[in-house]
């Protein structure tokens, strides 16, 4: 399959997640619409990704993937190699730890792993934290 496209993507997602997951990846995408430096798509056979870029001192930062099967990756271990401020990854983390009830320290969240986000995120409570939390992040590594 060609490299995945906003509309390959929704259209997946569409076809694969229930109604409730579906609506908070849409809700994901307008955000990252928005709010990203750069959006990436992905280019898998199964499933596609959008991956959400934002621009720092360190380059070009992944924040988060999404697949459109329903998952999330948080990009954690891939932002604590990079050496960030303290501050900044350590804000994500116990917002992220908060917000969804699990520990991502380095021994409990050893890799970045895609998680389904009906796990994560049941309200949208959860979503606008999430959200939040992102923006946060953005602010910061701006500075």
């Amino acid at each position: 399959m060609a490299k995945w496209s906003k509309k390959t993507f929704i259209d997946h997602i569409n076809q694969s997640c229930e109604n409730d997951v579906a609506v908070n990846c849409l809700q994901l995408i307008d955000f990252s619409e928005k709010n990203s430096d750069e959006i990436t798509w992905g280019t898998g056979d199964g499933c596609g990704t959008m991956t959400f870029r934002c621009n720092s001192d360190y380059g070009v930062l992944p924040l988060f993937r999404l697949s459109s099967n329903g998952k999330i990756n948080l990009q954690l271990n891939f932002l604590r190699g990079k050496n960030l401020h303290k501050q900044i990854l350590e804000d994500m983390i116990v917002k992220f730890e908060s917000n969804f009830l699990r520990q991502y320290d380095q021994e409990s969240y050893p890799s970045d792993s895609y998680e389904e986000i009906e796990d994560l995120i049941c309200t949208q409570n959860q979503l606008d934290t999430f959200i939040k939390t992102i923006e946060g992040c953005i602010y910061r590594l701006k500075q």
